[in-house]
């Protein structure tokens, strides 16, 4: 797959508000917390949701309390939910229809999430077989998101996640085995596996950890900066308040704009080329 078709497909994971019935102020559960100032239950609009389904405080989200909205990513689900499944049928005109548009939300955003994470496996030097096995799995997720409301609802998502997941995990071991290879020293691949780690406010600052698989992991306020992240299996891990300032993620594998929104970082923070530096990063 080239080059040019990973990045439309990239770009089709991009979510336009415009097109969108606000639905991720809609149709999700909302908890006060440090993320949010209130108590909002799902298929419920936002208070600050407008008859336009802008936000009335859009800029200054984070002013208000809603540190959560800014970190939120639907990879357009949003749009084409909206548009495609619903065909611009809004939730407002049909309180039926409403119901399961937001049943349909996450189930498309969870598809579209897996569709980023195949593409972006496409960027990387991996084996023609496993590049075969993942065209295919790529095709299958796509061909989702033209089901209807129904047939999404009634999709096992974990059977389409767990078979991508093997692909994933292949790829990235790949490509940490041939970092690990360049390394000093005689290291194996095991060593470098931190999977579901509980690395909370773990001090690491300054260190090398390039070809660490840290899938799952728990990195809470771990102080990053400066970290050499080459290389490294970022998938499901937890990133809310890491520290990745100076830090080098440019060549981080499975790295998602919703993690990215969550850390801290400032402006020399090295990232991958598909994820945008946060307007609320620290210059």
């Amino acid at each position: 797959m080239t080059n040019k078709i990973v990045k439309s497909i990239r770009e089709g994971l991009t979510a336009d508000c415009s097109k969108c019935f606000g639905l991720c102020c809609t149709a999700l559960n909302i908890i006060a917390s440090n993320d949010f100032p209130i108590n909002k239950p799902a298929d419920t609009p936002c208070m600050n949701l407008q008859s336009d389904y802008s936000c009335q405080i859009h800029s200054q989200l984070r002013e208000n309390g809603f540190k959560g909205c800014t970190v939120f990513d639907c990879l357009g689900a949003g749009q084409v939910v909206s548009q495609v499944t619903f065909n611009s049928q809004s939730w407002r005109d049909n309180p039926e229809i409403g119901r399961k548009m937001f049943r349909v939300f996450p189930i498309m955003g969870q598809i579209h999430e897996m569709i980023a994470y195949a593409a972006e496996a496409f960027s990387y030097d991996i084996p023609i077989a496993l590049s075969d096995k993942l065209s295919e799995k790529l095709k299958s997720l796509q061909n989702l998101t033209k089901l209807a409301a129904d047939e999404l609802l009634s999709l096992d998502l974990m059977t389409y996640r767990l078979g991508l997941n093997e692909l994933l995990t292949a790829a990235s071991d790949f490509i940490r085995e041939n970092t690990i290879a360049n390394l000093p020293g005689a290291k194996r691949l095991k060593d470098f596996d931190h999977t579901r780690a509980n690395w909370m406010g773990k001090k690491l600052k300054d260190k090398d950890l390039r070809a660490t698989d840290f899938r799952g992991a728990y990195l809470i306020a771990a102080d990053m900066r400066n970290t050499d992240l080459r290389a490294v299996n970022f998938i499901g891990a937890d990133l809310r308040d890491t520290d990745f300032s100076r830090a080098n993620l440019s060549t981080s594998m499975y790295l998602t704009q919703m993690q990215i929104n969550s850390a801290k970082g400032d402006v020399k923070t090295l990232l991958p080329s598909h994820i945008q530096r946060p307007s609320h990063w620290i210059n």
